[in-house]
C-alpha cells in the first residue's frame, strides 16, 4: 500500500531568502522533501506525522518580513516521481560536479552523480549539499575512512568514493532515506559504501579520517560529542545545515574539544564549515 502524503503548496515573497527560511522551519518541523519552485515551494510530510496544528511553530509564517500563502492536499506517494521530475533541473557546481537524474544528458563534466531522490533530501539543488560538495572538491579524500551523517540520497557519501574515499558508512534515521541511499549508491555503481538506518548511536566504536554531517543545528549540537569522539586525530569534520548567524554557537561547542576551525563557505547565507582535530 503506497504511503499517503500531505503537500503544502507555499508562496513566498519575497521568495529566496523566504523560502530558505521555510523550508529549514519546516524540516525541523518533521517535513521530509521540499520541490522549489519560481513561486515558492511544494513541502511533504507523511499523513502519519502530520497533524493540523503542524505549521503552528513556523515562525516565518508570522513575519511582517514575508508574504507567504499555502494550500494544503493530500498526495499519494506514487505522484511524487511526476512532481519530481517536473522540477528537478540538472545542476553544476563550480563546472566540475554535474548532479542530475536519469532522465537528464550528461554533460560530460568530471564528476557526474546520478541521482533519484523521491521523498529523501538532498539533490544539490539546497545551498548545503552545493556547499559540502565544494569542500570535497578541496579536500584529499582519497583512501579516507568517511562517515556521511544524515545522508539523504546518499549524494555526499558517492561523491566522497568518487574522489577517491574508502570505506564509507552512510547513515541515517528515516527508513525512505535509506532505501533511496541503497539505490542511488548502486545507481552511481559505487562499491565502498555501506548504508545504514539509525543514528548517533551506531557510532559507538567507530573511528574516521572525514565525518560529513548536513542535517540540522541542534541534532548537530546534540550529537557533536559523538561525531568527535569518532573522528582520528588530523581528521576532519564538516558541518553543514545552518544558518551563518549560528556560527558561533556550533563553534562553541566543537571547540569544547581538540577541533579548530578551518574555513567555511557560504551560499544565500547558509553555510557549511570545516574543523580539523588536533
Amino acid at each position: 500500500m503506497d504511503t499517503v502524503y500531505i503537500g503544502y503548496t507555499f508562496k513566498v515573497h519575497p521568495l529566496e531568502l523566504g523560502t530558505e527560511i521555510l523550508i529549514a522551519e519546516l524540516g525541523f518541523a518533521g517535513f521530509e522533501s521540499f520541490v522549489e519552485n519560481e513561486h515558492g515551494v511544494i513541502a511533504y510530510i507523511q499523513k502519519n506525522e502530520w497533524n493540523s496544528e503542524i505549521l503552528e511553530d513556523i515562525n516565518i509564517l508570522r513575519s511582517e518580513e514575508f508574504t507567504i500563502s499555502f494550500e494544503q492536499e493530500e498526495i499519494e506517494q506514487t505522484n511524487w516521481n511526476i512532481e519530481w521530475e517536473k522540477n528537478f533541473n540538472q545542476i553544476e557546481v563550480d563546472g566540475i560536479v554535474s548532479i542530475r537524474a536519469p532522465f537528464h544528458d550528461n554533460p560530460n563534466l568530471k564528476y557526474d552523480i546520478v541521482i533519484e531522490p523521491k521523498m529523501s533530501f538532498g539533490t544539490g539543488h539546497h545551498e548545503t549539499t552545493h556547499l559540502m560538495i565544494q569542500h570535497l572538491l578541496e579536500i584529499e579524500v582519497a583512501d579516507k575512512k568517511v562517515l556521511d551523517m544524515g545522508c539523504g540520497t546518499g549524494i555526499l557519501a558517492i561523491f566522497a568514493e568518487m574522489r577517491g574515499a574508502k570505506p564509507i558508512d552512510a547513515i541515517d534515521i528515516d527508513q525512505w532515506c535509506y532505501e533511496n541511499s541503497i539505490e542511488n549508491v548502486e545507481r552511481n555503481k559505487c562499491t565502498s559504501i555501506s548504508v545504514f538506518v539509525g543514528e548517533a548511536s551506531l557510532l559507538k566504536d567507530k573511528k574516521y579520517d572525514l565525518i560529513i554531517a548536513n542535517i540540522n543545528r541542534n541534532i548537530l549540537l546534540n550529537d557533536m560529542k559523538v561525531y568527535i569522539d569518532c573522528i582520528n586525530d588530523g581528521g576532519t569534520l564538516l558541518l553543514s545545515g545552518f544558518y551563518k548567524e549560528d556560527i558561533p554557537v556550533i563553534d562553541a561547542e566543537v571547540t569544547k574539544y581538540p577541533m579548530t576551525q578551518v574555513s567555511f563557505k557560504e551560499r544565500n547565507n547558509w553555510v557549511a564549515v570545516k574543523y580539523n582535530k588536533a
